[in-house]
């Protein structure tokens, strides 16, 4: 069952690059997903000049949905659903220009009753440098049996 809601959250995030609204699909066009596992998602991506501002950073609106979506994969992952965003927050540290490297990492770090909440940090993967930190609190419809943090 672990492994299938893995496999159901990696294949519903990369569906959303492809059949979902444009500004979804264009934030999600060329996400890579390099690990999974349940309550955790690594992902890789390069920044396209489609989902750029005019001076060539990686546009603010494309890169909270990319967090919003590669967050709510990860609790995805955990509890095999997701109902509603009720907290999203992200604080932006440097750019990220066009065609520079990425790497999404989302985990699952805290329960409470049908509350989750997923941290995702993009950082440039040649440097490391942080690019932005998302904080989430999703609400799941179900309770899960308890978070086991040495899985995540």
């Amino acid at each position: 069952m672990e492994d299938e809601r893995v496999k159901e959250s990696s294949n519903w995030l990369q569906s959303l690059s492809k059949e979902s609204h444009e500004l979804e699909a264009l934030s999600l066009h060329g996400l890579q997903i390099l690990e999974a596992r349940q309550g955790y998602i690594l992902c890789n991506f390069v920044v396209s000049n489609r989902i750029s501002d005019e001076t060539g950073n990686w546009q603010v609106g494309a890169l909270a949905t990319l967090i919003d979506d590669v967050g709510a994969t990860a609790i995805y992952s955990l509890v095999g659903h997701i109902k509603v965003s009720l907290d999203f927050s992200i604080s932006y540290f440097s750019p990220a220009k066009i065609h520079e490297e990425v790497e999404i990492e989302a985990k699952v770090i805290g329960e409470k009753g049908k509350l989750m909440f997923v941290l995702i940090e993009v950082r440039k993967k040649e440097s490391g440098e942080l690019v932005a930190l998302g904080k989430q609190w999703m609400a799941s419809n179900s309770i899960t049996n308890g978070i086991n943090s040495s899985k995540l």
